[in-house]
């Protein structure tokens, strides 16, 4: 279960609250008026393939090797 603190209470004792999440590394959650606003929660880098990234991004593969005419150049930029 996550530790809920109000906003004026993270404000003053920010830097503790800080030093909490990264000894425990359970996350907390700042409230506004009752709700939940922000989750505090330590970094963890997310570990990805580098081609993963560009997975679904070639949206059109016609022909890649043919000549560019120089009514397409402007398009092609």
């Amino acid at each position: 279960m996550h530790r809920h603190v109000s906003k004026t209470e993270f404000k003053a004792r920010a830097l503790e609250f800080f030093r909490q999440v990264e000894a425990t590394g359970e996350p907390i959650v700042v409230t506004d008026h009752g709700k939940p606003a922000l989750e505090i929660r330590p970094y963890r880098a997310e570990q990805r393939d580098p081609l993963a990234v560009l997975h679904n991004s070639v949206v059109r593969f016609d022909d890649p090797l043919a000549p560019i005419s120089d009514d397409s150049w402007e398009a092609a930029q």
